[in-house]
């Protein structure tokens, strides 16, 4: 398989073709399945199909990539393109290979090219092998050679290359398309290590960290903002594993030249993974030391930053005094000024300990005055371990004099790890570091208190989570005015309550004067019927771009999302020049106008105001009021909703039937009129039941909101009574 243009020792004799069924083009094209059947149809230039399997079409895949490529479908960016297709190409070799010799393998071929400064066939160039094999034996016996001149101690890839045979000629060449499409050989190592879990090294991703943790790690350590001032610095992490959290801080800065990696890990294969990343990351060969055991190498002591995560255990294994004994390790580490980022389990680093031993070795630890903050991360930022809770402690040496005998308790594990999130909490976080506590003209944090260590000392085990909403929240203009928005929320209740014994004194009790029917049943028709009598007109809705839809322009938008109740009529508008520009066939709804729709099921509304914009796929009808036998808006509308057979099955994709084909019984005029005043009795009593239910849950979520945060309390009440 070739992707652009290859080297020609690596591509003669020419690799037979990836064959990749409809169902692998839509997973590297990221589209649905159905998406490659239209393509197909509908593009006469679309690749043939070049074999079949048990009646399944198999196509060329250098053809499919250069299709997608050429035509500009799909939703992967070309390189993206090329790259799935290459580790498509590794995926089908896991019947010759296991996961772990393609990973290994791989990584160490690449890190040759690195080491070498050339591609992976330039040793044997000049061969002209006469046949496949041979090629094959030729092409491995000079990666051999080249990997016993270059690596003579093993130090990165001369003992996976050792470890197999000839037979492995072909990763190289797919190492080849891979650094193609990746541009360069770290590129083509990180892809590799994404799709880990797609070539089936569970035991490889098992503690592998959300996206979002790795960039608030990154944030954290302020990494960057240390290089760009010129400093030299050491990182380090004892637990490296397959180095994801180094890499991940690596690749948050272009100045690798000024930084010094150390590491360690008890899985030999894993330190020499991280060895070939950190090297290919940028990592010069004497700033690089990864050890394989539980200690860093010591001619590299004293490192300014370490981030690691404890080795996981499982909950019936797991030790507390064990984890905190490792965090008590990573802290002898740091010398003054110096950070650590350490990731553990929550039960150890934040919730209340049972252990005396636990309470008092964390207890040590808080009064070394080394911690600066602990913060309660939110659940799933493991995505391997969905039911593990990790807490995240900042520990820095010789904190500055603002920040000495205080601790930053933060809890996001309510929160999701947006990018806002991130940047408020590393804010936090930094500022604390930089200033510690200043008073009135100081940071306050948005997701937690500054506490007193001699506080968690005297709580001796006490859980270490914010005693306290955040000082932001508490004196913020939302809570401040608490009092003043229930009071206000009271009042109209008061008005809303009034206004109805109002109602009521003036038009007395709700009666429907329902009687059962005597006699026949009324004619049943359809909407098709009455659309066909001109009795109701049907007009369509239309395609408004998402983008121009917004919460403050002239025009109400109505959806499905608006008719079945999903979304407030009215939050979504648009404005009416752009509805005039962009828009020129959109009518406007006149008053009075049904918008209905039927997907994702029935809904049924009455625009009484109109002058709003109907958005596809709902539609409008709208009743001919000098009809023979008019229908008026509420009636329509009400017989809609309750006609029968307008679900469908979970599973079905379209209605069991059309709207025309709704039955609906055919009322005299005089019984429409009567129908059409007990419609409007009910809505204008629902909505003063409504002002009154508003206003009393408004009231009552606030009140809740202030006596859990603390800053309300109650007094007594005083209660009257109507006489």
């Amino acid at each position: 398989m070739v992707t652009g243009l290859p080297n020609p020792a690596l591509s003669s004799p020419a690799p037979l073709p990836l064959l990749v069924s409809m169902s692998d083009i839509a997973t590297f094209a990221r589209v649905k399945r159905p998406v490659v059947s239209t393509w197909r149809r509908r593009h006469p230039d679309f690749p043939a199909a070049v074999s079949e399997n048990s009646g399944r079409p198999l196509f060329d895949g250098a053809q499919v990539t250069d299709w997608l490529i050429a035509s500009g479908l799909g939703n992967a960016a070309p390189q993206e393109l090329r790259s799935e297709l290459a580790l498509f190409g590794i995926i089908a070799l896991r019947d010759r290979f296991t996961p772990w010799q393609l990973v290994e393998t791989l990584g160490s071929l690449l890190c040759l090219r690195r080491l070498g400064g050339r591609p992976l066939a330039d040793d044997g160039a000049n061969a002209s092998p006469p046949n496949d094999t041979e090629a094959d034996d030729a092409l491995w016996s000079a990666l051999l050679r080249r990997a016993e001149r270059i690596d003579a101690e093993d130090d990165f890839v001369l003992r996976e290359l050792r470890a197999i045979d000839a037979t492995a000629a072909p990763l190289a060449r797919l190492a080849e398309d891979l650094v193609e499409s990746a541009y360069d050989e770290r590129g083509a190592y990180e892809w590799l290590l994404a799709a880990r879990s797609r070539l089936g090294l569970d035991s490889l991703t098992a503690d592998a960290v959300a996206p979002g943790l790795r960039s608030l790690l990154t944030q954290l350590t302020d990494l960057r903002v240390r290089l760009e001032r010129g400093e030299s610095l050491t990182l380090a992490d004892p637990h490296a594993r397959a180095g994801d959290l180094l890499a991940a801080l690596l690749d948050d800065t272009e100045n690798r030249d000024r930084v010094t990696v150390v590491a360690a890990d008890p899985d030999d294969r894993l330190t020499r993974i991280t060895r070939r990343r950190l090297l290919l990351a940028g990592v010069s060969e004497l700033d690089l030391d990864v050890q394989t055991g539980s200690d860093l190498e010591e001619r590299f002591a004293d490192p300014d930053l370490v981030v690691t995560q404890l080795p996981y255990r499982p909950g019936e294994d797991r030790s507390v005094l064990a984890a905190l004994t490792e965090l008590e390790r990573v802290a002898y580490l740091l010398r003054p000024g110096c950070t650590a980022l350490v990731l553990g389990p929550a039960d150890a680093l934040v919730d209340e300990l049972k252990s005396t031993e636990a309470a008092q070795l964390r207890s040590a630890l808080l009064r070394e005055n080394i911690v600066e903050s602990v913060i309660a991360l939110p659940g799933g930022v493991l995505p391997f371990r969905p039911g593990y809770r990790p807490a995240l402690w900042t520990l820095t040496r010789g904190p500055v004099r603002e920040a000495e005998g205080l601790v930053l308790l933060a809890d996001i594990s309510s929160e999701q790890l947006t990018p806002g999130v991130r940047m408020r909490l590393a804010e936090d976080v930094l500022l604390w570091r930089s200033e510690g506590f200043r008073g009135l003209d100081g940071h306050d944090p948005r997701y937690g208190r500054v506490v007193p260590v001699a506080d968690l000392d005297r709580a001796f085990g006490g859980p270490l989570t914010p005693p306290a909403p955040p000082a932001s929240a508490i004196w913020s203009d939302k809570v401040t005015e608490r009092p003043a928005l229930i009071a206000e929320a009271e009042a109209r209740l008061g008005r809303a309550t009034a206004d109805t014994r109002a109602y009521e004194d003036q038009r007395g009790p709700y009666r429907g004067a329902v009687q059962r029917r005597v006699g026949l049943l009324p004619v049943r028709s359809t909407l098709g019927k009455l659309i066909a009598a001109r009795r109701v007109t049907r007009l369509p809705g239309h395609r408004i771009d998402e983008k121009h839809l917004t919460r403050d322009g002239h025009h109400t938008v109505l959806g499905p999302e608006e008719i079945t109740g999903e979304r407030p009529v009215g939050d979504r508008r648009i404005d009416r020049l752009l509805l005039a520009t962009a828009y020129e066939r959109a009518a406007l709804t006149e008053p009075g106008d049904v918008v209905y729709t039927l997907a994702p099921r029935l809904g049924v509304y009455v625009d009484h105001d109109g002058f709003s914009v109907v958005a596809f796929p709902a539609r409008v009808l709208r009743v001919n009021a000098d009809a023979i036998r008019p229908l008026t808006p509420r009636v329509l509308a009400a017989l809609l909703g309750e006609a029968r057979g307008t679900a469908r099955s979970p599973s079905a994709v379209r209605p069991a039937r059309r709207i025309e084909d709704y039955q609906l019984p055919d009322l005299e005029p005089d019984e429409v009129r009567r129908f059409d005043a007990l419609l409007a009795e009910t809505e204008r009593r629902e909505r003063l039941l409504r002002a009154q239910a508003d206003a009393l849950a408004e009231a009552r979520g606030l009140t809740i909101a202030g006596l859990a945060d603390g800053t309300l309390t109650l007094g007594e009440t005083r209660t009257t009574h109507r006489t």
